[in-house]
């Protein structure tokens, strides 16, 4: 493989006027500029990625971290933020923390150290702290959850609003024992969703009753089949379920069929996220839509802007209520 010092022989030039070539400087003379592009053509020259970022102190790559990569809700956001990346010159490193602090840690060393530019961040459960210190000196953003008393710029939808309008559907629908399947409230979003589900009962005048609200620690279609079957066992069954995700949904409708009950007709459901399982469930479910590709393209160009030292400010995007046939 040819080296910077062999394409500057061929062209009669110093190195550093190949590197100025290569970096698209303005003050190399054309003349000399034609000779360098027709040395480097002859000699099949390739510059070292590795070696022009480190002269310019980045790595032009971004980490994404996640919770859980088995979460099919991250899919169409990782699409989004990995095609603006690329797009922009920049590779991602998707990075599973399992909730994990040590590998929360390795993961931020990464950006201490300058292995990584900047951190797309849609683990909510990571230490606070640790965050906010290393957002004072590098490059973070938030997206879809994020924490409302920080100072990280996010992008996200208003999950009150979007889990109050899907409540309000089913009880439109004439559904007035309304179930809900929430996920563990430390994250802010199921509390967020849990709040618009209480203001639209309570603007319909109807009760909010614990023995109709389920909480689970982990998003899977068993812990939605297992919520679900605790809420059948109930001498007052509801007539309608809100579930925080399609994930718990799905595993919700999957147990409602198993006992021989009719979707919508004894139960309805509603799920959140509009995954690309929702539409090939039995029957068809109704969901919550959120701009997952879009969010991801816009964290990828927040992130990219602030590691360019601009100025960015937090997003809320819109979402659509999907009607489908379960509802």
């Amino acid at each position: 493989m040819a080296t910077i010092q062999e394409v500057a022989k061929k062209a009669g030039v110093s190195a550093a006027t190949v590197s100025r070539v290569l970096n698209n400087r303005n003050s190399v003379k054309e003349k000399t500029r034609m000779r360098v592009d027709q040395a480097i053509r002859e000699l099949n020259y390739e510059p070292s990625v590795l070696g022009r970022n480190l002269r310019n102190s980045e790595s032009r790559l971004l980490l994404v971290l996640i919770p859980s990569i088995s979460n099919p809700f991250y899919t169409e956001i990782i699409n989004g933020i990995e095609d603006t990346a690329i797009g922009k010159g920049y590779n991602i490193l998707l990075c599973e923390t399992d909730s994990n602090p040590k590998r929360e840690a390795i993961y931020f060393n990464m950006v201490r150290n300058r292995l990584a530019d900047g951190i797309i961040l849609m683990d909510p459960t990571v230490n606070r702290k640790n965050l906010h210190d290393l957002a004072c000196k590098h490059p973070i953003i938030q997206c879809s959850e994020f924490d409302e008393n920080g100072t990280i710029s996010y992008v996200t939808i208003d999950n009150e609003l979007a889990a109050y309008q899907a409540v309000k559907h089913l009880i439109k629908i004439g559904k007035k024992k309304v179930a809900l399947i929430n996920s563990d409230e430390k994250f802010l979003y199921a509390r967020e969703r849990r709040s618009g589900y209480e203001k639209a009962m309570k603007e319909f005048g109807l009760p909010i009753e614990s023995k109709w609200i389920r909480s689970v620690e982990q998003l899977g279609f068993e812990s939605g089949q297992q919520a679900m079957r605790s809420l059948l066992n109930e001498a007052d069954m509801p007539n309608a379920v809100f579930a925080v995700s399609d994930v718990l949904a799905i595993g919700a409708l999957k147990e409602i069929n198993s006992i021989g009950l009719k979707v919508p007709e004894d139960i309805a459901i509603i799920g959140f996220d509009k995954i690309s399982f929702s539409n090939m469930t039995h029957p068809t479910l109704t969901t919550i839509a959120q701009p997952m590709y879009k969010m991801g393209c816009i964290s990828a160009t927040m992130i990219i802007d602030k590691i360019r030292g601009n100025d960015v400010e937090s997003l809320i995007l819109d979402h659509e209520l999907i009607i489908r046939e379960s509802t």
